[in-house]
């Protein structure tokens, strides 16, 4: 199969890049403006398990770390061409920059649950791009996992404005005060 025109090539760069950002504000941030935190950093090197005073990993939160994912593994699909190894080294690496980043912003925590959980997600677009390919041939499958890619970037994009547009917003996350007024962000507090 021919390799994508280059002005289509540019556009599916472009908006694989508008992918890239998105996914950096909800990581980081979560539709919020950007912020930095302020100085608490939260690290927990045990994956899914409790230890060290941090919780277990909800298995809601794992799920929706492996679902953020997805379409990374998609996108990979669709702008590489047999490099199934480049899409999860890719995913790994833009996991672990985002969770260092949480890390010196001070914004979030730190937790090397997620990075698996990406990495999982982003096989798991792999596979479905693999699914896509062989049920529509080399030539169709990949203008399907183009199309696919652009406009669920593009859903995405409108979900996003649409929930800054909107009432309902994340509140910081672990916040507790006591009757002084006196309040503790993080992970660690005491309940």
């Amino acid at each position: 199969m021919p390799p994508p025109s280059p002005r289509r090539r540019r556009l599916l760069v472009a908006t694989f890049a508008v992918h890239l950002a998105l996914l950096t504000w909800i990581v980081l941030w979560k539709l919020e403006v950007p912020h930095v935190g302020s100085g608490g950093r939260h690290l927990k090197l045990v994956p899914f398990v409790a230890g060290d005073g941090y919780a277990a990993s909800a298995p809601r939160e794992v799920l929706a770390n492996v679902a953020l994912f997805v379409p990374f593994g998609l996108w990979v699909a669709a702008l590489t061409r047999r490099r199934w190894w480049l899409g999860l080294a890719g995913a790994a690496l833009m996991s672990a920059g985002l969770e260092v980043a949480q890390w010196v912003l001070a914004v979030g925590s730190t937790d090397i649950s997620d990075v698996i959980a990406n990495s999982g997600g982003a096989v798991v677009g792999l596979l479905l791009a693999r699914i896509c390919l062989l049920g529509f041939g080399p030539r169709r499958g990949r203008m399907a996992l183009a199309r696919l890619s652009v406009v669920g970037t593009g859903i995405a994009l409108v979900g996003c404005g649409l929930f800054v547009a909107g009432p309902v917003h994340y509140g910081p996350p672990d916040v507790r005060c006591d009757s002084a007024g006196v309040c503790q962000v993080g992970h660690r507090l005491a309940r």
